[in-house]
């Protein structure tokens, strides 16, 4: 496993990370990936460990705080190895967001309590709108004192779209930003943030790295999704999409017989040297020993990065449609 450098910061993260959504399990809702088995989710976490991932990625909404409290009792005993990042502003999906001091407070002392830590290595606000981000100081003012007080190392957010990444590099002093990046979604690079962190040396964390399991290869149109899968929500058509585009940027693959689907799909996102870690979720240890083998294959060659965004710049596969992505952008 390699490592890099959050933002500015003595922080150093392991290149494949462990998106901890999925483990979760249901939420209010179909805001989840369905029905888990924690056995099988903490048999993940401490593979995730022992092969070298060190930074875990959850929030107070996934699973209602299941997903916090698993984290918490499983790597308690381990906490000087972990880098914990969580997340602080969504009461649920399905809510108005709630980014007064009074509630952010009152949701990071119930993730340190689910957590069982003091701490927390990394904060996230989650989803902030424009609106907060453009009027932020009392937050500012409120993140200065938990670092002082050594309740938080680093802060970031977890946005919606590029665009909320640039606004809150510019107003917010981040050390990172959390944003959708995958083969079939490269609006981080074309936009300008990948450009604006860079200039700022600020942290990129590729968020749905797979695409929500398009990107593995594994789903197609006679995969069912149960009613507690968020993406079962979605229309047909835009499922269809992704599967038919992941196919298509798959096929960039100049080496199928030396590394899979999700290995490739997760070396597209650690080519860029910005991105200092792809979060993908893993249910169980055989997804964790897949993800973690991106790490050492190292970045794609020069042509497969070519081939890939020539093919995204062909085909269209996030179609422009606000419930599609409202569903998307979580």
């Amino acid at each position: 496993m390699k490592y890099r450098r959050l933002g500015k910061t003595e922080i150093f993260v392991s290149e494949i990370g462990f998106g901890a959504w999925g483990i979760g399990g249901i939420s209010k809702g179909a805001t989840s990936y369905g029905p888990t088995d924690d056995n099988s989710s903490i048999r993940a976490l401490n593979c995730a460990l022992d092969s070298g991932i060190n930074f875990f990625d959850t929030s107070n909404v996934y699973g209602g705080g299941h997903s916090e409290s698993l984290i918490g009792n499983t790597l308690l005993k381990f906490r000087n190895r972990v880098l914990i990042a969580t997340k602080v502003g969504l009461v649920n999906y399905d809510e108005p967001a709630d980014f007064s001091i009074k509630n952010l407070s009152t949701s990071l002392k119930g993730s340190l309590k689910r957590l069982k830590t003091d701490y927390i290595d990394l904060l996230q606000l989650h989803n902030p709108s424009p609106y907060v981000i453009q009027n932020n100081h009392d937050i500012l003012t409120w993140v200065d004192q938990l670092k002082k007080k050594g309740i938080i190392r680093a802060f970031g957010v977890s946005v919606k779209s590029p665009k909320e990444g640039i606004e809150a590099i510019e107003q917010l002093r981040v050390e990172s930003v959390q944003v959708n990046l995958n083969l079939l979604d490269h609006r981080a690079i074309e936009s300008g943030l990948m450009k604006s962190a860079t200039t700022n040396q600020v942290s990129l964390i590729a968020r749905t790295p797979l695409c929500f399991g398009f990107l593995s290869g594994k789903i197609n149109k006679t995969t069912h999704f149960d009613k507690q899968d968020h993406r079962s929500r979605w229309p047909n058509r835009q499922i269809q999409n992704w599967i038919e585009g992941s196919k298509k940027v798959l096929s960039c693959k100049t080496d199928s017989s030396s590394q899979t689907n999700t290995q490739f799909a997760l070396r597209f996102c650690l080519s860029y040297p910005r991105v200092t870690t792809a979060i993908p979720g893993a249910l169980n240890e055989l997804e964790v020993k897949e993800n973690i083998k991106a790490s050492d294959l190292g970045p794609l060659q020069d042509d497969e990065i070519q081939e890939a965004q020539k093919t995204y710049h062909k085909f269209q596969f996030l179609f422009e449609n606000k419930n599609l992505k409202n569903n998307y952008e979580r």
